[in-house]
C-alpha cells in the first residue's frame, strides 16, 4: 500500500521548474497546493491498474516507474519510462490505459483528478504546460520508435543511456560535460525487454562499451560517463539529431 506523505513545499520541489506547474504563478500554484498531496511507493509497487479506475493524476517527483500493457496470453511489454517531471494519468479519463510500476523508491504529487481537470478550464498556465508535455511525449515515443525499430543493440543502449543523462541533467541542472555519472532505474532484465533485446546481448553490449572506455561501471545501476560525446557518438545518431548514414 502506498504511504501518504506531508504536503511539501512547492519552492522547495526538485521539479518546479520541469513539472505541469512550471508556469504557475503564485496564486495558481496555491489552488495546486488545496488539491494536491504526496504518496511513496516501493520498488515493484503497483500506482495503477490498467482498466482500473485511477482518482488522481501526479507529476513523479523523485524515482522511475514504468509503463506496461499485458495481452491476453499474459505476456507483457514495458512500453515507457517514467522518470522525475513525468506526469501520470490524462484529465477526462478515469482510468489507466497501462500499468504503472514503481521500479524504485517512487515519490508522486498528487492531484485530485476530478478538482484538477475543473482548474484545467481555468488555469491557463497549467493547461498549456500540459499540453506541452503531451507534445513532448508524443515526440519521444516518435524517437522511441525509431532507436526499437532501426538501431542496432549497440546503439539501443547507448541511446537509453544518453535519454536517461539528459533527464538526469535538466533535474539536477548539472552539465553534461566531463565525467557525468548515470543512475540506472532498470535492471539488465528490465532493459532487456524494454529494448526489445535479450538479457546475454544486453550484458554483452554493456561489457563491450565498458572494455572500450565509452562507459565505466560502478554497481550494478551506477555508471561513469568520462566523456558523453563518446556515448552520443554510440547512438548512430548526428548532431542534428538524425540517423548517420
Amino acid at each position: 500500500m502506498a504511504l501518504l506523505m506531508a504536503k511539501a513545499d512547492c519552492s522547495e520541489c526538485p521539479i518546479r521548474h520541469r513539472a505541469v506547474c512550471a508556469r504557475c504563478d503564485a496564486d495558481e500554484l496555491e489552488r495546486l497546493e488545496q488539491i494536491k498531496y504526496y504518496r511513496n511507493y516501493e520498488p515493484g509497487q503497483t500506482i495503477a491498474w490498467a482498466d482500473d479506475e485511477m482518482p488522481f493524476v501526479a507529476s513523479v517527483v523523485a524515482g522511475v516507474a514504468t509503463l506496461s500493457q499485458t495481452l491476453e496470453d499474459g505476456r507483457t511489454q514495458m512500453v515507457g519510462l517514467l522518470l522525475p517531471s513525468d506526469f501520470i494519468g490524462r484529465p477526462g479519463r478515469a482510468t489507466s490505459p497501462y500499468d504503472v510500476t514503481a521500479v524504485s523508491d517512487v515519490t508522486l504529487c498528487c492531484f485530485r483528478r476530478k478538482p484538477f481537470e475543473e482548474l484545467l478550464t481555468t488555469t491557463p498556465h497549467v493547461s498549456e504546460r500540459l499540453l506541452d508535455m503531451t507534445l513532448d511525449e508524443l515526440d519521444a515515443a516518435r524517437e522511441w520508435m525509431l532507436v526499437l525499430g532501426r538501431k542496432t543493440a549497440r546503439e539501443k543502449i547507448a541511446s537509453l543511456l544518453t535519454i536517461i543523462a539528459r533527464r538526469e541533467s535538466v533535474i539536477g541542472m548539472a552539465p553534461l560535460s566531463g565525467p557525468i555519472v548515470v543512475n540506472l532505474p532498470l535492471t539488465r532484465e528490465a532493459m532487456a525487454d524494454y529494448l526489445g533485446l535479450t538479457l546475454e546481448t544486453v550484458s554483452r553490449q554493456i561489457s563491450a562499451l565498458k572494455r572500450e572506455g565509452i562507459i565505466q561501471l560502478d554497481g550494478k545501476r551506477r555508471i561513469v560517463v568520462p566523456d558523453f560525446q563518446d556515448l552520443l557518438i554510440e547512438t548512430g545518431d548526428d548532431m542534428d539529431g538524425g540517423l548517420v548514414s
